[in-house]
């Protein structure tokens, strides 16, 4: 039985949750790795929208358990809040079938006066987050200042790594955002509270993922974002703040790479992205307002309108390079449904210059226009498709033109957001 992980091949917003959430009836475990409460999953089940910020999609299936690993960054209120509306919605989440990394960081109250005084600071230079205090997290991880979860637990530690924490926090945040500064007391009472209400969850995820796996178990991994988000090999500094891609998987949950079996990546049938960073194959104007519509493309999480363009082949080369991608889930394919002409972006124009290849700097990526292959499109709608042979021959001859321009075969293509509306290309064998 393979373990597996899911990541998004574009900017994010790829459809991960729904296909995680379709895969999770097959394995025994879904962990999710990395990133905070500025990712939303949105999976539809019966007609019902349920959106998860932090806790993973296996939480939807009975009999599985969810895994949040130690690369993930934790605001706990977000996370009780989340709890308690899928409690309400009339699912099972317990200390039995949810488990949070010991080593997991916390998203503090300052972290989220930083990001929002430094967006406003910025201006029209900002990189558009969302403001949750994910970046300033991973930056404190990073620099040793951080504090985790199992530092809610030992109160003492805890006070005294706070009062360290937010002095120097503090004068950053009076002096140089001019924001208000925080009240220490205040802090520490809210976050010793949630220490206590999240005590029964927390544990070493590295030995029971590790475990588990040494008992037969089949572990789903899915990140959050999205590959061209990572932060190492993203747009930078249009990025989030922590490995996005299949890497991430064993740094943020203690698996060896050597436990990982298959790579599979997510992405739409056509291209977006939230907040700022350069976008070769965005579409201007009123096409791509109308992608916009049809898809649905505003954030799960914050609500954004999603910039919108084309299939952008280059990108996906380079994801797939990277990561390690075996094979893709091509979702949203049935937005495309009456587009008189698509097109798939194979290149890059930058100057004089033709590029086949991702560029790794920011400047020259903003610089480049796009080089397309154009193909018919169809009228037909193939939402109730159930077979590949049942859509017409122009969605066919797109998705060869998908794996033919990224070296990549298509395994699973989605035709809506409900569960049943995919069309498998080959087989699980698993």
């Amino acid at each position: 039985m393979p373990n597996i992980v899911v990541i998004g091949a574009q900017w994010g917003d790829e459809g991960k949750g729904r296909i995680v959430d379709l895969l999770a009836e097959r394995v025994d475990v879904v962990a999710r790795y990395q990133g905070g409460n500025n990712a939303g999953h949105t999976i539809v089940i019966g007609g019902e929208i349920v959106v998860l910020h932090h806790i993973p999609s296996g939480i939807l299936r009975e009999g599985k358990l969810s895994v949040i690993g130690n690369g993930v960054v934790i605001d706990p209120k977000v996370l009780l809040a989340e709890i308690d509306k899928l409690r309400s919605a009339g699912y099972r989440v317990d200390e039995e079938n949810l488990k949070i990394s010991d080593r997991a960081h916390v998203i503090m109250p300052y972290h989220k006066e930083i990001d929002i005084g430094r967006e406003e600071r910025m201006g029209s230079h900002r990189i558009g987050t969302t403001g949750r205090g994910i970046g300033p997290a991973y930056e404190d991880k990073a620099a040793r200042r951080g504090i985790k979860l199992s530092d809610l637990l030992h109160l003492e530690s805890f006070s005294t790594r706070l009062q360290n924490v937010l002095e120097e926090r503090n004068l950053y945040i009076a002096r140089v955002l001019e924001r208000n500064p925080l009240v220490i007391e205040r802090v520490y009472e809210e976050y010793r509270l949630y220490g206590e209400q999240l005590r029964g969850f927390i544990t070493d995820t590295s030995k029971l993922l590790n475990d588990l796996i040494s008992y037969g178990k089949t572990i789903l991994f899915e990140g959050a974002q999205g590959a061209l988000l990572d932060v190492d090999f993203g747009t930078y500094p249009y990025v989030t703040s922590s490995s996005a891609g299949s890497g991430g998987a064993c740094t943020g949950t203690g698996v060896s790479p050597t436990k990982i079996d298959l790579i599979w990546g997510v992405a739409k049938a056509y291209t977006t992205r939230v907040g700022e960073g350069p976008f070769p194959s965005e579409i201007p104007g009123d096409l791509g307002v109308k992608l916009r519509e049809l898809g649905g493309e505003y954030g799960s999480t914050t609500g954004r309108p999603r910039r919108c363009g084309w299939f952008d082949a280059v990108a996906l080369r380079y994801s797939a390079r990277i990561n390690g991608i075996s094979e893709f889930a091509i979702t949203k394919l049935d937005v495309l449904s009456g587009f008189d002409t698509i097109k798939i972006c194979v290149g890059y124009k930058y100057g004089e210059e033709l590029l086949t290849e991702f560029p790794s700097n920011t400047d020259v990526l903003k610089n480049c226009k796009p080089v397309y292959e154009e193909m018919a499109g169809w009228k037909e709608n193939i939402s109730d498709a159930k077979s590949i042979a049942e859509l017409p021959p122009q969605t066919r001859f797109f998705l060869n033109k998908i794996e033919e321009t990224t070296g990549v075969p298509v395994w699973i293509v989605s035709l809506g957001a409900s569960r049943e509306k995919v069309i498998f290309l080959r087989e699980l064998s698993f």
